[in-house]
């Protein structure tokens, strides 16, 4: 193909391309992003709960409107991220001409076996993140500043396998290993899950390196305000290894990507 024919037909798409305006807004439509973008809890709050970046698609769900000079003003849009089914609120003005319409979507399906062989890269990615000058961030999805369970929802999603967002919904999601830490044993292998928290609830999540040495992000109080390695069964464990050794609940593997049935 020609230079001059090849520039035509990507400028032919390009026309096609339809982004997100006022103008294209529909309620329960798809689009994907083309930036990363913060996501909030509610429609009035600032209060971060996770972060979307380039490439993730979403469905227009809801929208806070308000009138300014007579004109009405979309000022968030609630949204549900097609890939974790995860809900939240995008600020319209960062969206607009920063998103495209898709016109379908649908969840990736790996096998076990391919999910085993990416664990590899998983890790490597998660170990580039350490290195990385970082600190503990509620909400942090994106990087360099992660909380926990999205530190280790973005490893998987750097291998296109795609896991819930919160700690609670990825212990879920997990084929479960052992409830008790001496259970574990042989079982525990690398890409492994480990979930820590209270007897009701799951709060936090590290992603197991091997012989029980797993990497996290942990927050400032009993944490190390960003990531870190810590380990389960060390001779002699710091304060914040013992910290979280005592909130062990149980160790989980992800043995598939996770399916959305919303679409």
């Amino acid at each position: 193909m020609s230079v001059e024919r090849h520039s035509a037909r990507e400028e032919f798409n390009m026309t096609l391309e339809v982004l997100l305006t006022k103008a294209s807004f529909v309620l329960g439509s798809l689009w994907k992003l083309r930036k990363n973008i913060d996501g909030f809890k509610s429609e009035n709050r600032d209060e971060l709960v996770t972060q979307a970046s380039i490439g993730r698609s979403f469905q227009l769900i809801d929208c806070l409107t308000s009138n300014f000079k007579n004109t009405q003003i979309i000022d968030r849009v609630k949204v549900r991220l097609l890939e974790d089914d995860y809900i939240c609120w995008f600020r319209f003005a960062e969206l607009i001409h920063q998103a495209s319409k898709i016109e379908t979507w649908k969840s990736e399906f790996f096998t076990e076996e391919k999910i085993i062989s990416r664990i590899p890269g998983i890790l490597s990615w998660a170990k580039a993140a350490k290195k990385m000058s970082n600190h503990y961030l509620w909400g942090g999805t994106t990087g360099p500043n992660f909380d926990c369970s999205g530190l280790v929802q973005s490893a998987f999603a750097s291998s296109g396998i795609w896991i819930p967002r919160d700690a609670y919904q990825q212990e879920k999601f997990c084929q479960n290993i052992a409830f008790d830490i001496e259970a574990l044993g042989e079982e525990l292998k690398p890409g492994d899950l480990l979930f820590f928290g209270s007897l009701e609830k799951c709060t936090h999540v590290g992603l197991h390196i091997e012989n029980g040495f797993y990497i996290h992000s942990s927050g400032v109080t009993d944490g190390h305000n960003g990531i870190e390695i810590d380990g389960l069964f060390q001779p002699n464990p710091g304060k914040i290894s013992s910290f979280y050794r005592s909130k062990f609940r149980s160790a989980g593997r992800v043995i598939s990507c996770y399916q959305s049935e919303k679409l």
